[in-house]
């Protein structure tokens, strides 16, 4: 239970953080628009020094085991995410932003620096395997699903800054370049604020958000209970079944950062894909929103009972 309890912490320091970013809107200080500074700082700098950073490690067989281990495991989530959704979908007749909305997590914010808190730097680097598969989904079935059209938005895929950095990292990784210790450091340094931007974006937003309808909207509910409780209960049945802790030597370490993966609230990009496409935008920052502040809830209990059970 310890780990829960270091990750409760360490949320409740981010909800702290998302706080002042409702502070300084509500304020008058800063706009919610605003906000889109604080997402090109975030998406165009510090992402890519945290992930390029997490690979300037030493490409131990364990660490290139464990690289494919959680490959293979972030594969097997998105299925599961990907096969429930189309169960679900027909059940509740789920429109495309609710449907996007319990398929795709905020992982590339909230999971670095809980994993860097949780588990130290070294692990940093598997949560990227998630971040591919998701990334390379949001923009192939995500935007097909929100744009009702069937595209494949390859040049997203290629142009996004996350991959781009990934290769440039796994290449420095497999190559054995360690970069000088000063540049590392920056990256290091620049890194540390992703946690601290990302809910202070999350706050920016809600500060600009009805509380009132945000709560009160009964159908938002459906897609953050599906999100935040219904699949991380059946991905947890699931690994546990299969037996995936076993399957490496520190199975249980990188189970848990795929599995933390997996639960974190709404992906905030969909919401600029429903801008994007003019699609339930309203609902879009709504879900995201909720889902955000019930994660606080949620995250810690799914954890501790991934300890349990994995014990």
């Amino acid at each position: 239970m310890e780990i829960s309890l270091i990750l409760l912490k360490q949320i409740i320091e981010l909800f702290f953080i998302m706080l002042m970013g409702m502070a300084i809107v509500k304020c008058g200080l800063l706009k919610s628009s605003d906000s889109k500074i604080l997402s090109v700082v975030m998406v165009y700098l510090v992402m890519p020094c945290v992930i390029i950073h997490s690979f300037q490690i030493h490409a131990t067989s364990r660490v290139q085991k464990g690289l494919i281990y959680a490959v293979i495991l972030s594969v097997i989530v998105h299925i599961i995410f990907l096969l429930c959704n189309q169960i679900f979908a027909k059940i509740f007749r789920m429109n495309a932003i609710e449907q996007t909305s319990i398929i795709y997590s905020n992982a590339g914010i909230l999971v670095i620096p809980l994993v860097k808190a949780l588990l130290g730097s070294e692990y940093v680097v598997y949560s990227c395997a998630f971040l591919v598969i998701q990334l390379v989904l949001i923009w192939t079935h995500g935007t097909s699903l929100i744009s009702g059209k069937r595209q494949f938005a390859l040049k997203q895929i290629i142009k996004n800054n996350n991959l781009i950095a990934i290769i440039v990292g796994a290449v420095l990784f497999l190559l054995h370049v360690s970069l000088p210790d000063v540049i590392d450091s920056t990256l290091n340094t620049t890194g540390s604020m992703i946690g601290p931007i990302g809910m202070m974006l999350a706050g920016m937003v809600i500060a600009d958000s009805s509380l009132k309808k945000l709560f009160c909207t009964a159908r938002n509910y459906l897609s953050v209970l599906l999100r935040l409780v219904i699949l991380p209960v059946i991905t947890l049945i699931v690994l546990r079944v299969i037996g995936a802790s076993g399957w490496v030597s520190n199975g249980k370490s990188l189970l848990m950062i795929v599995y933390l993966a997996a639960i974190t609230p709404t992906c905030a990009t969909l919401t600029s894909l429903a801008q994007l496409y003019d699609k339930h935008v309203a609902q879009a920052g709504e879900v995201y929103v909720l889902s955000t502040i019930l994660s606080i809830i949620t995250m810690p209990v799914f954890i501790g009972i991934f300890q349990w059970i994995f014990a």
